[in-house]
């Protein structure tokens, strides 16, 4: 692998001249947000876990493994992810009849376009290491549908959530006989995680969206703390054509005197989250004003920040992610849950800095530049849109010292494929262009048609089948002595980074 290098540090004096630069360049970003700030409270200061596999395998038991693909098949009948008829209708319904036991714990929500698993994991180790028991709901899946419903840090065991399924679903039926249309795939499984965090108990959940905000499965919660991950177009189908239009939608999820984290945003998007703020009396905590990364250094192995949060000055967390964006979504994760725990509202000071150091450092996010192989280097990222493309992009360039890099792409058909492709462009030195094994699947040969308009024809390459792409790509990258320091990164989708995950060996 090709080693990224450790570069100097910063000192105290530093740190404190590169937040105001931030504060600065934030103030002139976003003068005409200055008279929706002067309506809305912002949260300043007043002063100055233990883990099993991110992504677990197949079960051994032969019996449990029939039990949970019975249950794969039976929710895979259901309405798919991308099938919606916009409503919370049919997942209140399924709280109403179970109970609701999503008011059994307090909750953290989390939105936006890109950075939310991330974030979500994150948060998740962060309140597991201030001793508190948490569920994590995030979609979709790398490579195993438990992975979507985590406790204390781990996905559910395969039994549990078989157990989990068999208990609603006689609430599930009885709610689809009621109902036009019967329960999703999503809002099932929402369905599930809410049950099964009331069941452990957790001390809170940590949600991410499934799509949108207002009328997603998920917002069926009165979070305390609304998450919002930098917002771009994506799905524009359903949620909007511009960020402001997009921002709409997710800004459901901001409930009455709730506290907002505001990660950067597009100004007409935040100017859409700043008024929803005003209109519930939410407090808003925004990145670059009240909170965000003072300095970052790339590491062996992730890269060393110093956060500004709520309450003070965290230094030398160590990472183990790569990418700028990475740095971004700790330090909103951080303010998550210092707002959580009433950090600049109700008492002073910051949290604990070496539980914040120590829960940093366990974090793990599979599929998201993460390192699956040597000799050559291979490096999976699920980014799936331009923007997540530019960040991913950057990310490799900063932190992998590739003298040349193949790209492996393999995208859904929905997806603003030349957007994503033109962000790679500059850092592929060729493209192996591959589908994954789902009907939403661009077919290779239309991709290569977009590919070659980007890249031209001598530097695209065809392999429908996505094992022979990686052995394609593979073989490219060792293809002469010269270019020892070759990788390949494999993107363009969720679902082809967890099958590529599989095929390498990785489980």
């Amino acid at each position: 692998m090709s080693e990224p290098r450790p570069s100097d540090r910063h000192d105290a004096s530093d740190s404190d001249d590169a937040f105001a630069d931030i504060v600065d360049e934030a103030t002139q970003r976003d003068p005409d947000l200055a008279v929706i700030e002067a309506g809305s409270r912002t949260l300043r200061t007043r002063s100055g876990l233990p883990q099993g596999p991110a992504v677990p395998a197949r079960p051994a038991d032969p019996e449990v493994d029939r039990a949970l693909r019975e249950v794969e098949q039976e929710l895979a009948g259901r309405w798919g992810e991308t099938k919606l008829e916009p409503s919370v209708t049919r997942i209140a319904a399924l709280m109403d009849v179970l109970g609701e036991p999503q008011r059994a714990y307090p909750s953290i929500h989390i939105t936006g376009t890109n950075g939310k698993t991330s974030t979500a994991r994150m948060i998740e180790a962060l309140l597991g290491a201030f001793d508190l028991r948490t569920g994590r709901y995030t979609s979709p899946h790398v490579q195993s549908i438990t992975e979507r419903i985590s406790l204390d840090g781990a996905p559910m065991d395969p039994e549990r959530f078989v157990e989990t399924y068999r208990d609603i679903q006689p609430y599930v039926e009885l709610v689809d006989s009621r109902q036009p249309y019967r329960l999703s795939f999503f809002e099932v499984l929402t369905g599930m995680a809410y049950a099964a965090f009331a069941d452990a108990p957790v001390d809170v959940a940590v949600v991410e969206v499934g799509m949108g905000g207002s009328w997603d499965a998920t917002n069926v919660i009165d979070a305390p703390v609304a998450v919002i991950t930098p917002i771009s177009l994506d799905h524009t189908d359903r949620l909007g054509a511009t960020p402001a239009e997009i921002a709409g939608e997710k800004a459901g999820i901001i409930k009455q005197d709730a506290t907002v984290v505001l990660a950067q945003q597009p100004v007409d998007a935040a100017q859409v989250m700043l008024k929803k703020a005003v209109e519930v009396d939410a407090t808003v905590a925004r990145e670059g004003m009240e909170f965000g990364v003072v300095s970052r250094e790339v590491a062996v192995g992730g890269q060393l920040l110093t956060l500004r949060g709520l309450g003070g000055e965290y230094e030398e967390v160590f990472l183990p992610l790569y990418g700028a964006h990475q740095a971004h979504n700790a330090v909103v994760a951080l303010c998550a849950v210092e707002a959580f725990f009433g950090v600049g509202a109700e008492r002073p000071g910051p949290l604990d800095p070496d539980t914040v150091r120590s829960a940093f450092a366990s974090v793990v996010s599979p599929g998201r530049l993460e390192v699956v192989r040597s000799s050559p280097t291979v490096v999976l990222d699920a980014a799936h849109n331009p923007a997540g493309a530019r960040a991913t992009a950057d990310g490799i360039t900063e932190s992998f010292g590739f003298s040349r890099l193949i790209g492996v792409v393999g995208v859904s058909e929905d997806k603003d494929v030349k957007g994503l492709l033109e962000a790679f462009e500059p850092i592929f030195a060729e493209i192996v262009v591959t589908q994954n094994s789902t009907p939403r699947a661009m077919d290779a040969d239309a991709l290569a048609a977009v590919a070659v308009e980007v890249f031209g024809d001598e530097r695209v390459q065809v392999e429908p089948r996505l094992d022979d792409a990686l052995e394609a790509a593979i073989t490219l990258a060792e293809e002469e002595a010269e270019y020892s320091g070759a990788g390949v990164l494999v993107t363009g989708s969720v679902i082809t980074v967890g099958e590529a995950r599989l095929l390498l060996g990785r489980r």
